[in-house]
C-alpha cells in the first residue's frame, strides 16, 4: 500500500499543488484519508449512488479510477480544505460532507491527469 501512497503523492502534487503543499505544511499524510477511502471503495464516505457509480467505473477502468476519484474529491473540497487546519481536514475527509454534488465531483475527477513527467500510474506496481 506505500507504494500506492507514494506514487498518490506524485500525481497530487502534480494535479494540486497548492492543497499538496498546504497538507505537507500541517503533516497530512495520505494513508489519513485514503485507506479508509480505497479499502471501503468509497462505500463509508460516499452515499451509495454516488459510490456505485464510482464502483461501475473502477469495474471498467481497473484500480487507478479509485485514486483519480480521491483527487477529484481533493479537487472538489480544495477551497474549503485550503483554509483548514489538520484536526479540521482530517476530520472532514473521514466524515466529507452530505449530499455530494456527483456531477461536480466526476468532472473534477474527469480533470485529474493520472501520467507525470516522471511517470504514469501504470508504473505503479
Amino acid at each position: 500500500m506505500w507504494t500506492y501512497f507514494s506514487a498518490f503523492e506524485v500525481f497530487f502534487e502534480e494535479n494540486l499543488p497548492k492543497l499538496f503543499a498546504h497538507f505537507r505544511r500541517n503533516s497530512l499524510s495520505p494513508d489519513i484519508y485514503l485507506i479508509d477511502w480505497i479499502f471501503t471503495l468509497y462505500s463509508k464516505s460516499l452515499p451509495l449512488d454516488l459510490a456505485c457509480r464510482v464502483w461501475d467505473v473502477f469495474c471498467r477502468d481497473g484500480e487507478e479510477f479509485l485514486f483519480r476519484t480521491a483527487l477529484g474529491l481533493l479537487r472538489l473540497y480544495q477551497d474549503l480544505l485550503l483554509a483548514m487546519d489538520f484536526i479540521h481536514m482530517a476530520q472532514f475527509l473521514t466524515r466529507l460532507p452530505d449530499p455530494v454534488p456527483a456531477e461536480q465531483l466526476f468532472q473534477h475527477i474527469a480533470a485529474v491527469r493520472m501520467s507525470s513527467r516522471s511517470r504514469k500510474w501504470t508504473q505503479v506496481g
